[in-house]
């Protein structure tokens, strides 16, 4: 995990010398300080320059927690959660996920935007400080949390001296350099705004068009008009609000009706959706551009990179002003659900993607798209009618859930859509099979086998023979886990077999060769379980699919290392290892470093064999029952930890065990992928020279208690 995901600043920092001191001093002496004051002050970029600055003080880093998009109280924990970079797929809810990462961990919390969800961030709050005394929490918001031990610092308007450098700094970046004749006014400017940075970045947009001023007097004869002619009546709330009521006003009709429609978006939203949700009679989709591109100009939107490329975002002050001119025209419930749509039909083309060379693509999209699916959900079961829709868009994410690492949120939406009676069978079907899938990648038997009966006698009902042949192969697959593998097979069998029959063909399919694959391999049928992968790696290939290939590539090394070839086997455990990491699959990533800690000790290299079986215990805490409880999975882990540990000592092996236990996740990751060590390396031989330090270079034991279909079973030394 990076030690920081705070984003990386866009334009220079003015100011705020007096407060970031102040701010580092109550950092230092408390362990919770809330940064306070009115929209658009300044609030998050002093708390993300804070923490940016004082990152060397907490030696697991710096994350921000990113709250503004947030409508569901239940989701502060979950996004917390995303915050800290953490996969988990338990049962386990996201409140004690948290608190048994951060217990021993020193690190700074940075919780920005949370006001309107105040009571539940509270009381999460609360619970983590106090379970984890090595947390610090920075917050961000409008009010304080009134948590015990919170300390709050009032953030007050920028001094006249910066307000007036960031006025003239932002006019430069924009294109306009006031002349030095406009000092004075670019004071009373700074005055009228009353030093706010958000004002004073508005009115900085404006000056290549008009003089300051031209500009100073059209401000000042709007305030004027809402005060009453009283000059300086204005409260500093009410300011903000003038300024951007008067930036509305400088707008044109056409960019008003843009800015107000935008308002509906949660997140960042890129040109696509924009002339999709927003384009219409008044403003044509292809004038959404030029539109956006001079909302753009006047500051009232940004623009941001993200993994899937780049973005645009309306800050919350500006699009909360927007929702109320929407609101005014009547159409808000119109752009919701047009906003619906496109991400219905996001999600849509994301699942057909995900079998496709696309996949990396789709995942980050999914992954930047998050707050708006999130929104579209919770407009779906807003309204009793939609209630197939979020059954819909709940199961289509499946991909989402189960392959990107988000099985904990993934159970979230689909419990809530499948609570809620709906219309359309199909959907409710769908939903179904994908909650057991979700469910059994929990570990959570009983909900799973509850959710997939019902989806088969539903199934048998409704005459829907694909949600039968799903249900059927995820029953399949819990008896895999549960080391049923005579039924696994005749499970799994039936599900290919129907899949087959309907021109079924997809990441799904796939992942069911390869279950029935290693239903086969812990059977002993290495050769059938390599047929089958073998055929998996070419489709996949073929498609550019990674996911599933990533599995078929285990079994195959599995396959491999019984055969004694440890150089196979290491290079397929590599690939599989890279892109499990990439897609956040912990399931598949744990497996393979258990595995690889075996292709590791029959390459003579004990020690580091016991490290990787360290680095995966905190992985299968984060995935749950070690091993899924399976005799048959847990096999290579007990052959390996047995003989390392006789190669070794039992002190010896705890020692490197415990120093992958240490190890994070990438770092884990990073120890997996290096370079095997080579006894027979110039050099490897000498006297204290190791081409790593923590390589021993100690042979292994040979060992003749193999269990059938072990990968382990030739040579009598270990696989091989």
């Amino acid at each position: 995990m990076r030690r920081s995901n705070l984003p990386a600043e866009l334009n220079r920092f003015v100011g705020r010398a007096a407060e970031q001191d102040e701010l580092a001093l109550l950092l230092g002496e408390f362990r919770l300080v809330t940064v306070v004051g009115v929209g658009g002050v300044g609030k998050t970029r002093l708390a993300l320059r804070s923490a940016a600055a004082l990152q060397k003080r907490f030696a697991d880093g710096v994350r921000l927690a990113e709250l503004a998009s947030l409508r569901d109280p239940d989701l502060v924990a979950h996004a917390l959660v995303e915050a800290l970079g953490l996969t988990d797929h338990t049962v386990r809810g996201p409140r004690e996920v948290l608190v048994e990462h951060l217990a021993e961990r020193r690190l700074l919390l940075v919780v920005d935007g949370f006001e309107h969800l105040v009571e539940e961030c509270a009381g999460l709050l609360r619970e983590l400080l106090r379970g984890c005394p090595g947390l610090t929490v920075l917050a961000a918001g409008r009010r304080p949390l009134r948590v015990d031990g919170e300390a709050v610092l009032t953030l007050p308007p920028m001094t006249d001296a910066d307000a007036v450098e960031l006025l003239a700094g932002r006019a430069a970046e924009a294109g306009a350099r006031p002349a030095g004749s406009e000092a004075g006014v670019l004071r009373e400017l700074c005055r009228r705004l009353d030093g706010i940075p958000l004002a004073l970045e508005l009115a900085a947009a404006r000056l290549p068009l008009l003089t300051a001023e031209q500009l100073l007097r059209r401000l000042d004869d709007r305030f004027r008009l809402l005060d009453g002619g009283r000059r300086g009546a204005l409260a500093r709330h009410q300011t903000l609000r003038t300024a951007i009521g008067w930036s509305h006003e400088l707008c044109t009709p056409e960019e008003r009706l843009l800015w107000a429609r935008l308002s509906v978006f949660a997140g960042p939203f890129d040109l696509e959706a924009v002339e999709y949700v927003c384009g219409g009679a008044e403003l044509p989709a292809d004038r959404v551009l030029d539109v956006l591109g001079e909302l753009l100009a006047q500051s009232l939107v940004a623009r941001e990179d993200t993994g899937a490329g780049p973005r645009y975002r309306m800050l919350g002050t500006v699009a909360a002003y927007g929702a109320e001119w929407l609101s005014a025209l009547g159409d808000t419930a119109r752009m919701r659900r047009r906003h619906r749509d496109w991400y219905m039909g996001l999600a849509t083309w994301c699942e057909l993607e995900w079998f496709s060379p696309r996949q990396a693509e789709v995942a980050a999209a999914t992954d930047v798209a998050l707050p708006n699916l999130r929104a579209a959900l919770e407009l779906c079961l807003e309204v009793p009618e939609d209630a197939s829709l979020a059954q819909h868009l709940a199961g289509t994410l499946w991909f989402y859930w189960a392959g990107c690492g988000r099985l904990s949120e993934g159970r979230h939406w689909l419990d809530r859509a499948l609570g809620v009676a709906a219309e359309h069978e199909d959907a409710r079907l769908k939903a179904l099979w994908v909650l057991g899938y979700v469910a059994i990648l929990q570990g959570d038997d009983t909900a799973a086998v509850a959710a997939l009966h019902e989806c088969a006698e539903r199934a048998r009902a409704a005459d829907n023979a694909m949600a039968g042949a799903y249900a059927t192969h995820r029953m399949g697959c819990l008896a895999l886990l549960s080391d049923d593998l005579p039924r696994a097979e005749e499970l799994i069998g039936r599900a290919l077999d129907a899949y087959r029959e309907m021109g079924e063909l997809n990441s799904n399919v796939l992942m069911g060769q390869v279950e029935l694959a290693l239903a086969r391999a812990f059977q002993g049928d290495l050769e059938g379980a390599v047929a089958l992968c073998a055929e998996v790696r070419e489709i996949c290939e073929e498609r550019g699919e990674r996911w599933t290939r990533a599995y078929a590539l285990y079994v195959l090394a599995y396959a491999a290392l019984a055969g004694g070839d440890h150089t196979a086997a290491r290079g397929l455990l590599t690939e599989c290892v890279t892109i499990n990491h990439a897609f956040h699959d912990l399931v598949g990533l744990v497996l393979a470093l258990e595995l690889l800690a075996l292709v590791t000790l029959s390459e003579g290299d004990p020690a580091e064999a016991a490290v990787l079986q360290g680095a995966a215990v905190p992985v299968w805490d984060a995935v749950g029952l070690p091993l899924f409880g399976s005799a048959h999975f847990n096999g290579p882990r007990l052959l390996c930890e047995r003989r390392a540990s006789e190669a070794l000592g039992g002190e010896g092996y705890a020692a490197w065990y415990g120093e992958g236990r240490a190890l994070s996740l990438d770092a884990a990751v990073d120890r997996a992928l290096a370079a095997p060590w080579d006894p027979a390396a110039p050099g490897a031989a000498g006297a204290g020279a190791q081409p790593r330090p923590f390589r021993t270079g100690r042979a292994p034991v040979p060992d003749t208690r193999k269990p059938a279909g072990s990968p382990t079973t030739t040579g009598g030394e270990a696989a091989g």
